[in-house]
């Protein structure tokens, strides 16, 4: 690679950079906006916990745990605020009863979908002009840069 190709690419890395920050920014402020409409001074990383319960619609804590790479002993004080505020419910794990499944309630799913609701259409309208392949094509390519694949 020439001394120019690179530091293009280092150029064009630090501007992708860049624009992730501020959609990095963007998006702690929408997830605080809907943290706080699910429950007044709920933090961003309690809404985190309860949207990836909501989202897989069952997870043992273990795994919840493992997905969202936390602490053991905070995700147990938060899964039992999310419980106290009935948001979730916990079952004993029938393969091992010393471990709990846990499950969006009913009014919690309600209040997530309140809490969405104001941003629902954001990003729907933010891309309307966009033609469809390239929505497509930044699918692919934020994929590919997640799971650390080259594009095809």
């Amino acid at each position: 690679m020439t001394t120019d190709t690179r530091e293009a690419r280092t150029d064009a890395v630090r501007a992708l950079e860049a624009e992730f920050s501020e959609l990095i920014t963007r998006m702690r402020r929408i997830l605080t906006e809907n943290a706080n409409r699910v429950s007044p001074g709920m933090l961003p990383g309690a809404y985190k916990v309860f949207t990836t319960i909501a989202r897989r619609e069952s997870i043992s804590q273990s795994a919840l745990a493992d997905t969202l790479i936390v602490d053991k002993g905070q995700l147990s004080r938060t899964v039992r605020e999310l419980e106290q505020l009935g948001l979730i419910r916990r079952e004993p794990d029938p393969a091992d009863g010393r471990a709990s499944i846990l499950f969006p309630t009913p009014f919690g799913l309600e209040r997530l979908a309140e809490a969405r609701a104001p941003q629902e259409n954001t990003l729907l309208d933010a891309l309307e002009d966009w033609p469809v392949d390239d929505i497509h094509s930044l699918t692919r390519l934020l994929h590919a840069l997640t799971t650390g694949v080259v594009p095809a």
